[in-house]
């Protein structure tokens, strides 16, 4: 009895000792963790393996989830330039070079307008020697209109390289690809080695994170190094083994025609089965029906649960905004908000001179070979340090066409034409547009990045779209001016035949008496007669 006592005196001590313990930890002040503690930690989320509510663990489904995709893919794929080359053309190194031209285009580009310039360039460089042996010059031609204009140079320069250095032949791996060509990425790497080598390996664009995103319910930002490490471990856990290439256009055509950022047409999802995103919004829809109808503890779900992540406050694929019930499975992805675009205004000059054959030539100059719009060809132009366009920056910009005139001219020739918006990718630019009229038609360029260009020699020469939107703005006033003039005269005309008319018709009239007209006086009306008589 005495024993038992002491055992729980003894134990109760120990409790007591415990409990002074933990509140004199809890009274110690947190440290603030170092940045490089909170960096590891990042690293460690990003390589972490992912929670199970997020990947797919069942063999099971990821066999099923491959062949729904593939049959689908097989019924309702598109036609495309790229993949009906890819199928058909038998030398290695022309196909990988094939797509490697297709995966270069599409990129921030949409299919529709990627096809017509993929059929001229195929059509014009076949082969990658093709292509080596041309002029950047041609190839930035080629490009005009297509945007991001970089990419035609690194396709250009990857080229060169591959005859130059690897003998001709293309990569034949994901990583040679990723290593030994220029503007190539892990995305266009995986891409080209699945498609047109058959290397077993996910592919993750836009189109594939979202898809894969709604799949697993990945809401945190997609962008994040945690997010893009567990997409790509998705990609590669889902391929396909013996259609790997299929599989990643699967997925991509999915998520262009599908799974599409707004108004997804989820119900003629192939794998919508899998879906987490899919169940959540069905779910959440029939627990808002039922507390409408006050019914909410009272009628058992006839949706099963849907299994959220077990460790969602600390989990780093979780998103960290709450469930917006209007988004639907738009809630996933989640994006950080885009910056906007700078801002900036330019002062451009449309110099023009009479043609030898009547049609007017316009003076074009060459961009520098690196930065926005490399080696392309602009009009004479000057980026404004303010709103409004001064005198300095018309002299400054009139100086510069001096220059390469090899000649003298004075701001006062500047005509104000008008404003032309261009949207780039992160530059919301305007041109502020004037023109000047040379009547001397040998006016000769100074320089070697200089040339004149007939307008319809401009359209096919390797210009921005904004350079051929300016030269349709000049246009369009040219018309109205034009029309406003062919007006003027017609006026005149119309005038001067109103005049002799007027001159021709003096004599004055006799009016009846019950007309409504002003009688003539008597003294009129005899001076009247005398005169005719």
């Amino acid at each position: 009895m005495l024993c038992l006592k002491m055992s729980r005196l003894r134990s109760a001590m120990l409790k007591g000792k415990r409990a002074g313990l933990e509140v004199v930890e809890s009274a110690k002040p947190k440290q603030k963790r170092s940045k490089k503690a909170v960096k590891e930690e990042e690293t460690t989320h990003a390589s972490s393996p992912s929670p199970a509510y997020h990947t797919f663990h069942a063999p099971a489904d990821v066999l099923l989830l491959r062949s729904q995709l593939l049959s689908w893919y097989d019924k309702e794929k598109r036609e495309l330039p790229w993949r009906t080359l890819a199928v058909t053309e038998s030398d290695l190194n022309i196909r990988t070079y094939a797509v490697w031209v297709s995966e270069i285009m599409l990129q921030q580009t949409q299919v529709a307008t990627v096809i017509d310039y993929y059929n001229k360039w195929m059509t014009r460089w076949p082969t990658l020697q093709d292509l080596a042996a041309a002029t950047l010059e041609e190839v930035n031609q080629m490009w005009a209109g297509l945007g991001y204009y970089s990419r035609g140079k690194r396709l250009h320069e990857g080229a060169q390289k591959v005859a130059s250095e690897l003998q001709g032949q293309m990569p034949r791996t994901v990583d040679s690809l990723l290593k030994q060509l220029p503007g190539v990425g892990r995305y266009t790497a995986a891409a080209v080695g699945s498609i047109a080598l058959g290397q077993v390996t996910g592919a993750v664009d836009g189109n594939v994170m979202r898809v894969l995103c709604r799949l697993r319910a990945i809401g945190a930002d997609s962008t994040s190094p945690a997010v893009t490490e567990a997409l790509w471990r998705q990609a590669n856990t889902l391929v396909d083994p013996e259609r790997p290439g299929d599989f990643n256009q699967a997925m991509m055509e999915l998520g262009a025609r599908v799974c599409t950022p707004k108004a997804p047409l989820c119900s003629q999802c192939p794998v919508r089965s899998h879906c987490h995103s899919f169940r959540k919004v069905h779910v959440q829809q029939e627990k808002n029906s039922r507390k409408l109808l006050g019914k909410l503890d009272r009628k058992p779900s006839t949706l099963p649960d849907i299994e959220d992540c077990m460790t969602s406050d600390t989990c780093p694929l979780c998103p960290s905004e709450p469930w917006d019930d209007d988004l639907g499975v738009q809630n996933f992805p989640r994006k950080p908000a885009k910056k906007p675009p700078r801002v900036e205004r330019t002062l451009t000059c449309v110099v023009v001179r009479p043609g030898e054959d009547g049609e007017d030539e316009y003076l074009l100059t060459q961009r520098p070979n690196k930065g926005l719009l490399a080696g392309l060809w602009e009009f004479p132009s000057l980026l404004q340090g303010e709103k409004s366009a001064g005198m300095k920056e018309k002299r400054a910009l009139c100086a510069q066409i001096s220059g390469l005139l090899g000649t003298h001219l004075t701001e006062s020739l500047f005509r104000y034409v008008g404003e032309v918006v261009h949207i780039f990718s992160h530059i919301h630019q305007t041109y502020v547009v004037h023109s000047v009229c040379l009547k001397d038609a040998d006016t000769q360029t100074a320089t070697e990045n200089a040339q004149w260009l007939t307008g319809s020699a401009l359209q096919e020469a390797a210009v921005s779209t904004a350079v051929k939107k300016i030269v349709k703005l000049c246009d369009s006033v040219d018309s109205q001016k034009e029309q406003s003039s062919k007006g003027g005269k017609r006026q005149k005309h119309t005038s001067t035949k109103n005049n002799k008319n007027q001159q021709t018709s003096k004599k004055p009239k006799l009016s009846a008496a019950g007309s409504g007209s002003r009688q003539l006086s008597l003294s009129v009306f005899f001076n009247s007669v005398q005169q005719e008589s």
